[in-house]
């Protein structure tokens, strides 16, 4: 059934043939018992008419999904033959009841509001050009309307099919549509995604990266003079390298798919408790910092929390890479009822600070614009210029509940 079912879809105008050549046999039939019987209805008894009006209708039938709005006019021209050549009806003239049909499902529209006119004028016109004799006027007046009913009824179901059809389409074209916003929403958040996770690894590899080199230097400096002081900082180098790979793997981790198995080994986010250990390794590797907590600490949310951590990290990379030799730095933190504060400032005479709005020296564009945008997603402000006298200064407000 199913397959039967699918040729009727694929091949529509072979069905619509295999009904008229129906329809011609039962026309046929018809014509040839009245012949036998001598029951003609009123009209031309030509058998040559006739059978063209025949032939025509099955026409009409045969393509009327192929090109419905020119059957339409076709039954038109046939209908009106048969009114001015009076030629008898037969079973073939139901074909003007299904062109009515196809042409309100699938015709134009204009089509469909002709051939609406033409179905409830068929009956009145049929019957003033063959008025039944033996009837009263009241009967033929019902005669009409009896005719008349299975046009409109046709024009209605051919209508409601295209107004199902297209809402069925326009359900298929929101489906559409959705579906690609989905697809865009989904670009939008990888995008995003990625250049967050631009962001941390720049902070990660530039903080890390910048206390190896300092450490190395050192080490090298003191390898023959102070052993023991070149072990410790090839100790800080070492350890630092281990947190800077765990950092890492847990950024590249996001990026890779099915190995969730492993997430397990990956290292938490920073949060501002180890803001002080971000601080004594600065310490360690030869930045002075002084730091100080002032309000009651209290649990903040992920987001501010690494949004924290990441400007102080950035500020203090940001000191050791531009401030020059014997610069220092000064981080406060300070706990308000609706928000967290930093102030992160440092006295280095070294580089431009022009190029802390670059990005860096590198050039790399992650700099205050990676603050910017960190303190722009939790809701925050950040103020950042030259000291007075030197330096430089970052300030930042970060609200416990992102603004509307």
């Amino acid at each position: 059934m199913q397959r039967l079912y699918d040729f009727i879809r694929r091949h529509p105008t072979w069905v619509d043939s295999f009904w008229a050549v129906f329809l011609l046999g039962i026309s046929v039939v018809t014509v040839a018992v009245r012949d036998e019987g001598g029951q003609n209805p009123p009209g031309t008894d030509s058998e040559a008419a006739i059978i063209v009006m025949v032939l025509l209708l099955c026409l009409v039938i045969a393509l009327r999904r192929r090109m419905p709005e020119k059957m339409l006019l076709l039954a038109i021209g046939v209908g009106l033959g048969q009114l001015v050549l009076d030629v008898a009806t037969t079973p073939a003239n139901f074909a003007f009841l299904v062109i009515v049909y196809t042409v309100a499902a699938t015709g134009a529209r204009w089509a469909s509001r002709v051939a609406l006119g033409v179905g409830l004028c068929a009956a009145p016109l049929a019957q003033l050009r063959w008025p039944e004799q033996d009837s009263s006027v009241l009967g033929n007046i019902a005669l009409i309307i009896f005719l008349t009913v299975p046009f409109a009824l046709a024009w209605v179901l051919g209508d409601s099919i295209r107004t199902r059809r297209a809402y069925y389409e326009q359900l298929e074209e929101r489906a559409t549509r959705l579906e690609k916003e989905r697809e865009a929403q989904s670009k939008v958040a990888v995008a995003a995604e990625r250049a967050r996770i631009a962001r941390e690894l720049h902070d990660v590899v530039a903080h890390n990266v910048s206390v190896m080199v300092v450490q190395a230097d050192g080490a090298a400096y003191v390898l023959d003079s102070a052993p023991d002081q070149a072990k410790k900082a090839l100790e800080t180098i070492s350890s630092t390298g281990r947190q800077a790979l765990a950092e890492m793997r847990r950024l590249l981790g996001v990026l890779r798919t099915g190995e969730h198995q492993e997430s397990g080994e990956y290292v938490p986010q920073p949060d501002v408790e180890q803001i002080d250990e971000l601080i004594q390794q600065c310490r360690t590797s030869g930045l002075p910092v002084d730091f100080k907590v002032e309000g009651t600490p209290r649990p903040l949310p992920s987001g501010v929390e690494l949004t924290a951590y990441r400007i102080v990290q950035e500020a203090l990379t940001n000191t050791r890479k531009h401030g020059g030799p014997n610069a220092g730095a000064s981080v406060r933190l300070v706990y308000f009822d609706d928000g967290l504060g930093l102030l992160v400032e440092d006295d280095g005479k070294g580089a431009p600070h022009e190029l802390y709005e670059d990005g860096g020296a590198d050039g790399s564009g992650h700099g205050l614009i990676g603050m910017r945008e960190r303190v722009g997603m939790v809701g925050g402000t950040l103020d950042a210029g030259p000291r007075p006298g030197g330096g430089f200064r970052i300030s930042a407000l970060l609200p416990l509940k992102p603004a509307h």
